[in-house]
C-alpha cells in the first residue's frame, strides 16, 4: 500500500480508522471509536464517524468526523497541493497551531519539504 500523507502531515495509511475502513473491519472500527471516545473525551464518536478513506481521497470518499470539516484540509484542497509541505506559504499559523499538538506530523512534513 502506498503511503498517504494528509495535508497536515498525519500519515493516513498508518491511522487505525483508515486501516479498519480499508479492510472493511467493523470490529476494528468499533475499537477505534471506543479508543477515540476515551482518548479525546468525545462521547459522541460513533463507528460511522470514524470511517475514513483518507484525507487525499477523491470526491465521494468517506472522511472521519473531524477530517470532513478540517480547515487545513479545506485549504490544501483549495490550493491544489499534495499536502502542506508543497505549499508556497508553508508553514502558516493554521498549520503551526495544529502541529504544536502533533509533532510526528510536523516531522513528516519537514521530511517531505526537504526532499522537494
Amino acid at each position: 500500500m502506498n503511503r498517504m500523507v494528509a495535508y497536515c502531515g498525519i500519515v493516513c495509511t498508518d491511522c487505525p480508522a483508515y486501516i479498519a475502513t480499508q479492510a472493511d473491519d467493523r470490529a476494528a472500527l468499533e475499537r477505534v471509536a471506543v479508543q477515540w471516545r476515551e482518548e479525546f473525551n468525545l462521547p459522541e464518536i460513533t463507528v460511522e464517524s470514524v470511517i475514513c478513506d483518507g484525507c487525499l481521497a477523491s470526491n465521494g470518499a468517506r472522511l472521519s468526523g473531524y477530517c470532513s470539516t478540517c480547515a487545513i484540509r479545506a485549504c490544501g484542497v483549495e490550493r491544489g497541493v499534495g499536502n502542506c509541505a508543497h505549499c508556497a506559504e508553508y508553514s502558516c499559523d493554521k498549520l503551526d497551531g495544529f502541529l504544536s499538538h502533533v509533532p510526528d506530523a510536523q516531522r513528516v512534513l519537514e521530511e517531505i519539504r526537504q526532499s522537494l
